[in-house]
This record gives C-alpha cells, structure tokens and sequence, in this order.
C-alpha cells in the first residue's frame, strides 16, 4: 500500500520561495568587487532572481543549458545561483585560480552558453575567449558605472545590472523534475582532464537539509553566516542554499579575503558562524593576534578542504572562545561527508582527549553511508586502528561523472574516495593518507602528475618526482624531486622558471631537491612513499 500523500518535487527554486515568504526581510550583505558595501534582503535576492530567469530566456538560454560563472562571494553570484537553476538551465561555477588550461576546457567541455564574470576577472576573460570555439555571450557582474572595456572579447559584453533593468519579476519558476540537473563543478587535481559533477535538483535539497541539521553544520534563523569558502567552490558547502532554508542572514566577503577584512566584517556585521580551509584561517587568528583583538560575535567555525591542526583548533576554542567544526567531503560528495560535531559523553573529556577527537573528520551527517575496506576489499572493523580505503555512498554522491556516463566509478554501488582512513567505535573517521598522488594545499588539489609532467620535458631532466611536503602554512605543498641528465647543472631557479605560464603559480613547486636515483620496485613503478617517508618534512626543517 502505498502512503497518500502530496507528491512535491524537491527544487532547488523552492528554497528561495521559502525564503522570500517566511524570511523576506533578513538581510544579506555584501563586500563588492567595486569596493563598497551593498545591502539587501531576501525578498529582493528573490525579485532580481526573477528578473534574471527571464533575462536568461531572452538571451536564448534553455533547460539544460549551462551558465557558467566566474565570480567571488557575492550577492550578484547568489542571485545567479536561483535564476540559473531555478529556471531550469545548470549552474557552472568556475574556479578562477586554475590554469587558463583547464578553465578552457571546463567551459568548452561544458559547452556553456553564457559566462558571467566579476570585472577583476576580466583579464582571465580576455585570455580565455579567443581559445573557446562555441559563441558565448559574456557578461559583466557590474553596473554601467564599472563596465569594463571588451577588447578582445567577440560581441562584446553585456551588463549584468542593464539585463535586470531590462526585466520584470513577473515569472514563475517551472514545475520541473526534481531529478533534473541542476548545477554543475569541476573536480580537479587528478590525473587526466577535470570530471564535472552534474548536481540534480534533489539531491542539492537533500543536501541542503542535512547540511544545516543541529548535528552538522547546525544553521538557524538565529545565525548570521559569512561563507568565506569560495561560492566557486562546490557551490559554498552548500551555505547559499541553507540560508535560505533556515532564514540565516548572509555576509559575503567578496574578493578580499585578508584578516583585517574578514575581522571586520565579523564584528560589524555580528557574525556568528563562518566556513573556510585553514589556511583563511591561519591569517585571520595571526591579525587577530596580533592586534590583541577578540571576537564579540563568532561562536562557531566550519573547517574544512584540508585538515586542520589541533593547535589551530585549540587557539579557536581556548583563546577566542569559538567552537570548531572539523569537516570532510568532496567535489563528488556535494560535497558534505562528514562533520566532527561531538556526542554528549565527549564533552566531558579531558581537554587533550576531546581535542583529540576534534582534529578528526568527523562522523557521517544523514544521507551519507560510510565504509573502510582492506586490500581483499572486505570492510574492515571500526575499532580506531584498522585502516583501508574509505567508501561512501548517499542521495548526494556522484552516480557518474558529466559525459562520461559510460564510465561509471563505483564499485559494488559504493563510491572509492581514494582516501586512506580509520573509524573508531562512535563513527568519527579520521583520514590517514591518500591513495592518489594529490597534494592538497590551502583547500586546493593539485596534480602531482602535472608537476611531474611539466618538469620531464625540461631537457636537462632525466627523472622528476613531484611529492607533498608538509607546510606550516599551506598544510602540503609540491616539493620537486629532479634527477638531472649526465654532465647537467640545471639550477633551482631555471627548473623553477620553466613552469611560469604551463601551470597555475600556487601549482608551481616550492623548491626543488637534487637527488641521484629515483628509487623504483620490481614492477618499475617509483616508489613515491619512500620520497615522501625521506623528505616529507622538507619545509617544516628547511
């Protein structure tokens, strides 16, 4: 038998209607590009979204097209955010800082429609436009005031605040299939070209509402939240979304993400609960230190996109009397795994144990399964000591990747993170190592095999070996391991020098050591752990 009740799809539309009727007069503000502050509330973020889906039809954008954007924290990229997929076209949020290389090949692959960028970004934009061979219409995140020249850019560009004086809010978001895509990001870092991750309208709203559960991010109508994580960034942690479930106030911080910045607007604005890696962090509590400066407000942080130490989670707790939220996910996750968000006889721990517990990844929010399997694939138990590779499955996790439906990357329906990781007894997981040669630096992926790559076509290079060396700051950053061709004195500066322009710059390596041999097995396979077991401390003794 089955239960009678109403059937209403879950659309990403349908949290923003929430929003402009229950919470339509809290406020969101912004630090604009422009370098002023703008304020509005709900109920106008709804009525410009509106506009902005019918100036998207009369650009000729259809369901299922996708939009792509190019754009900071802001309330102009919030508004794309509803008007793009509320009205059935795909949200494409690009990563500024990659390579010109792969944002070319996002947008081609894609195949999107129309970019929209913040006028900073307008020199990626002139660089890129020449190399995409579909017609795009590009457009300006500004009003005519700021509007950038268009040299370079074929047809011109458009302006964001003319398309939404140019229409009315009289438009009523479309009934569509809750399983329809919905937004879309690129996962990079990995071997090969970046895998989009195509987002359904369902599965952002599931998302959605475990992300703001007490046990997870814990977000109310109480909250006033600054997403310092990027929007471009698998869409903000899904902070844009839950705002408007729960009425949270907003505080974007646009470009400008410096301690002073950020504690400014902390305090003005009575943040309560913000989200970033650690390394946005590190600079804030380093100003705030050193300024001898408190917050009035803050009283929770989510930390995440890389691990985070346990001495910056004390100085959180300790010092400034801000509670910590240690997070996991992925690109493929939506991207919340999970949340280290304490169990009541924790608490009561010694400080040491409790903190412990905090420093890692967290127990699985609803909607998310979790497993760790040995080398014979067999789970392994949760006993705080055994460790495998971490499987994941859920609503919210990646069945298969953007046009590459064929190729599907789970086995046995469970999605391999490539982490290596341990649970303990109450479900908190902590990860050990990576199966992939990635290094993850300030929240950021980057592709040992890029590095390696780039370097061996230097001529005076017999063998390159890109690792990740533990920073201070940065967490990991790629140390370039070189062996050099017979009768070689190729120098770290001309190494160094020879990948300006054929990778991003916070991609190019730190340093780079001379070694005489790259150690191999039986296979010919180089044997990267005992690199990294040799200089994995490279920079914390340097």
């Amino acid at each position: 038998m089955k239960g009678l009740m109403m059937q209403q799809p879950l659309l990403v539309s349908s949290l923003l209607t929430h929003a402009e009727r229950h919470h339509g007069e809290q406020e969101i503000v912004s630090k604009r590009v422009e370098g002023d502050i703008h304020r509005y509330r709900f109920r106008d973020l709804a009525k410009r979204a509106r506009c902005m889906a019918n100036a998207l039809a009369e650009l000729g954008v259809l369901p299922g097209d996708r939009v792509g954007t190019l754009a900071w924290n802001g309330y102009r990229h919030m508004e794309l955010y509803y008007a793009v997929s509320g009205s059935g076209a795909v949200l494409h949020t690009l990563n500024p800082r990659l390579h010109l290389d792969q944002i070319v090949y996002m947008i081609a692959h894609a195949d999107d429609r129309v970019v929209f960028f913040d006028v900073d970004m307008l020199p990626i934009v002139q660089a890129i436009a020449a190399r995409i061979a579909n017609p795009i219409v590009f457009v300006a995140m500004t009003d005519r005031t700021y509007m950038p020249a268009s040299d370079g850019l074929p047809g011109g560009v458009l302006c964001y605040e003319e398309l939404i004086d140019a229409s009315d809010d009289d438009f009523e978001w479309p009934h569509l299939d809750e399983n329809d895509a919905s937004s879309l990001c690129y996962t990079s870092g990995t071997t090969g070209h970046p895998k989009g991750v195509l987002y359904s309208h369902r599965s952002t709203v599931l998302h959605t509402l475990a992300a703001a559960l007490p046990d997870a991010l814990n977000c109310s109508a109480w909250d006033t939240i600054l997403p310092v994580v990027p929007m471009f960034h698998v869409n903000a942690w899904g902070l844009p979304y839950i705002a408007c479930m729960v009425g949270a106030k907003l505080v974007f911080p646009g470009p400008r993400l410096k301690g002073d910045s950020l504690y400014e607007l902390i305090e003005v604005e009575r943040v309560t609960m913000s989200a970033g890696v650690p390394t946005v962090w590190q600079g804030l509590l380093a100003y705030v230190n050193s300024q001898q400066l408190s917050f009035s407000s803050m009283r929770r942080t989510v930390i995440g996109g890389a691990a985070c130490s346990p001495a910056m989670i004390a100085e959180f707790q300790e010092v400034y009397c801000v509670d910590v939220l240690h997070a996991w996910g992925m690109t493929e996750l939506s991207p919340l795994g999970t949340v280290c968000s304490l169990k009541p006889h924790q608490v009561s721990m010694p400080p040491d144990e409790r903190l412990a517990i905090q420093a890692k990844q967290g127990r699985a929010v609803y909607g998310i399964d979790m497993k760790i399997v040995g080398d014979d694939g067999e789970e392994v138990p949760w006993d705080n000591a055994s460790a495998g590779e971490l499987m994941v499955r859920g609503p919210w996790v990646v069945d298969s990747y953007f046009r590459c439906a064929d190729v599907r990357p789970h086995r046995d329906s469970w999605f391999p993170t490539g982490d290596i990781a341990k649970i303990d007894a109450d479900g908190f997981m902590q990860i050990t190592d990576r199966a992939k040669d990635v290094i993850k630096s300030g929240g950021e992926w980057i592709s040992s095999v890029d590095i390696e790559n780039v370097a061996s076509v230097h001529p005076e290079v017999a063998s390159a070996v890109c690792i990740a060396a533990r920073h201070r700051k940065w967490d990991e950053r790629p140390l370039l391991l070189i062996v050099r061709k017979a009768g070689s004195a190729v120098t770290t500066d001309e190494l160094l020098a020879f990948f300006d322009g054929k990778v991003a710059r916070w991609c190019k390596p730190d340093a780079v050591v001379f070694i005489d041999a790259v150690p191999l097995g039986a296979t010919g396979k180089v044997l990267k752990n005992r690199l990294r077991d040799q200089f994995q401390d490279y920079f914390l003794t340097a």
